[in-house]
């Protein structure tokens, strides 16, 4: 784990945002099925979620359609609730930072860290700016 005065304000850039972070596997379970779309971005505190993934996700909510629900769990932090989130976005290997998109409790839109990982974040914000537009 890491001292929570590091990981703050990474977690501010997406709670600022609109995102809800959660912190035990029940209030994953419950964001995650329900009716409707549900974001997830497993943050991190590496450099490619810093330069990529965080600015990413806060672009692609930001205007036209968006996901019901804007959730973050944290990599490194909240373990129990990661692993929980992580078991949602099976068959996908664990990865950090990632991104996923549910629809009725159902996978639908997976960014793994390998297409994070040096690509611009609007290239990333793009992506998932057309699976808000196709599942939301």
């Amino acid at each position: 784990m890491y001292p929570e005065y590091l990981v703050a304000p990474m977690r501010e850039e997406l709670t600022k945002e609109g995102f809800v972070e959660l912190k035990t596997p029940e209030e994953v379970d419950s964001a995650i099925n329900t009716e409707g779309t549900v974001f997830v971005v497993v943050n991190s505190v590496c450099g490619c979620a810093a330069a990529n993934a965080r600015p990413a996700a806060r672009a692609a909510v930001q205007g036209g359609k968006r996901p019901d629900k804007l959730v973050t769990v944290f990599a490194g932090m909240e373990k129990d609730a990661v692993d929980k989130a992580r078991s949602y976005m099976l068959p996908f290997p664990p990865s950090s930072p990632s991104m996923a998109l549910f629809k009725d409790g159902k996978l639908v839109h997976m960014i793994e860290r390998h297409q994070i990982e040096g690509r611009p974040a609007q290239m990333i914000a793009d992506n998932l700016v057309g699976a808000f537009d196709q599942y939301c």
